[in-house]
This record gives C-alpha cells, structure tokens and sequence, in this order.
C-alpha cells in the first residue's frame, strides 16, 4: 500500500534530514551498537542477524530510512517510514496495516544510552527492522495492524497490545534447544538482554492464553518471557486472536 492508502497518520509523516546529523550523534550510533551487538552476534535469532545484513545496516553510521526501505521492499513490502514522534494508536494501526513501520529520526544523547523513554531510531531500526525482512514475521506485523485499526474497544486492544508486546517489542525463540532474542526491546536494550541471558526472567512456552492473560509492566526488568518454536507459532496466534476478538471472547 502506498502513502495515499494512509488517512489518520499523515500528519506525522515527515522526510527525515539526514545530513543534520552530527559527527557525535554517529559516535552515539557507533557505541550503541558496539555495547549490544557482540552479544546478540551469540544470542539473537537467526531471523534478526539475517534481517540485519539485508537491510544493509552499518555499525559506525546512522541509517538512512530510504536506502534500508529500497533494500526492505522488494522482499517483504515493508517500508521505514520517518515519523515525527510517538504516534496515537489509530495512527500506528494503520501504518502497519498499510507495512509503512513508523520510524523516529531523533537519536538518544550519550547521557541515556541505555535507556529512553520515547522510541528513538537506535530502538525503531536496529531494534525493530531487521526482523521485517522475515517474511512470516512481516505478514505477522502487518495483519496485527490491521486487526487493531478496525477495533475500538479499548479493553480488546489492550488485550491485543500483550500480544505485540510479548512477540514483537519482548519476543524469544527456541533455535535448536537454544533461547534466542528477536523481539526489539531486548535487541535495543542492553540491561533486558542480559536479564534473559543471564537467566533472572522466567521463560515458558509461547501460549496465547497465557500471553493474554500476562500484564504488561514497563518499569521493572521483565520476570517472564515466552518463547515460540517458530515464528509460524506468532502468525496462527494473530488469526486465533483476531477469531477471539471478532466473537468477543478475548
């Protein structure tokens, strides 16, 4: 879908300005990626680390949105699209619906390198994109968005938003009998990763039920995680809970 498909989320589509960026904040770029990428070359799912070589994702430079799109959208249909900031939910539903991920241009200054409040592009590209080039994961991504643009009760959404949260933002994998990492708060942030590494968060077997009935808590290091066999497991868990929400038994 192109940009005319887009209604509600125009208003915060933007060009981003790539030769704004200073020497220091690609020094910022660099060291964020050299904190987190030697462990996830050992722990991050195959699916992440291949999606990280086609998008063509440098170590020591920012990364430009067009050329990651132009190397994105042959393969998958995904496309990064620069945003002006956080989006309101209707306007993230549809972007995905319409595989347009919303893309932050801002980068976090050295003094929270480990953490920000708001996505910056170190959590929206390096965190989320690589795995866009997966193509179940992409299908995945896309009709979850659109499930949740058409919905507007707030109850069922924040049902559906465990479900994002626990595959795409905290989302594990067991790769032979190993737990990898794919989802892009644990690949962006350093602390999460090594909390799953280190093996202080509990990690079961992906349940839909039981991801449903996990709240979400984001201001404390996860306690437990859950982990799919496959990234199929996500795509027939989206139907299922979609089936659930149509009926009204989420």
């Amino acid at each position: 879908m192109k940009t005319e498909a887009l209604s509600v989320s125009v208003p915060y589509l933007i060009e981003q300005d790539y030769s704004a960026y200073t020497d220091e904040q690609h020094a910022v770029w660099a060291e964020l990626v050299g904190r987190v990428l030697p462990e996830l070359e050992k722990h991050a799912s195959r699916a992440y680390l291949d999606g990280f070589e086609i998008i063509g994702l440098q170590r020591d430079r920012l990364p430009r949105l067009s050329a990651i799109s132009a190397r994105l959208e042959p393969r998958t249909g995904w496309n990064s699209t620069p945003v002006s900031g956080f989006l309101p939910a209707p306007a993230f539903f549809e972007m995905l619906a319409a595989r347009r991920f919303p893309t932050t241009t801002w980068l976090r200054s050295r003094e929270s390198l480990e953490y920000t409040p708001e996505p910056d592009i170190f959590h929206d590209v390096f965190g989320h994109v690589p795995m866009h080039a997966h193509k179940v994961f992409a299908e995945f991504l896309e009709r979850y968005g659109s499930v949740c643009a058409s919905i507007k009760d707030e109850t069922v959404l924040e049902k559906l938003g465990r479900l994002f949260w626990y595959t795409v933002e905290f989302g594990l994998i067991r790769e032979h009998n190993e737990i990898k990492v794919y989802g892009s708060g644990l690949i962006s942030s350093h602390g999460e990763c090594l909390n799953v590494i280190e093996g202080h968060c509990a990690i079961h077997d992906f349940s839909l039920d039981e991801v449903l009935a996990t709240p979400v808590k984001v201001d404390e290091l996860h306690k437990l995680l859950f982990a799919v066999s496959s990234f199929d497991q996500i795509y027939e868990a989206m139907h299922e809970a979609e089936s659930r929400a149509r009926q009204n038994r989420l």
